[in-house]
């Protein structure tokens, strides 16, 4: 009995220390997902612009009491 618990509190520990990189890969799948549905969404681009980047459409709001000034 006394193995068993040792095992059983190994594998509780190992499931610990994977369980927030697991979350963070299924979590970065999903986003990628996405963004290839979105993109597929869009529809075909011109010809000579499949490689060229896109203008940014959304502003950026200044965060006025962030100490970081960027």
């Amino acid at each position: 009995m006394n193995t068993f618990l040792s095992y059983l509190s190994i594998a509780a520990l190992f499931a610990l220390v994977l369980l927030p990189a697991l979350v963070g890969f299924a979590r970065e799948r999903r986003i990628d997902r996405e963004l290839r549905e979105a993109e597929l969404r869009r529809g075909p681009r011109p010809p000579g612009t499949a490689g060229a980047a896109l203008p940014v459409t959304a502003t950026r709001r200044p965060y006025l009491r962030s100490w970081a000034r960027i």
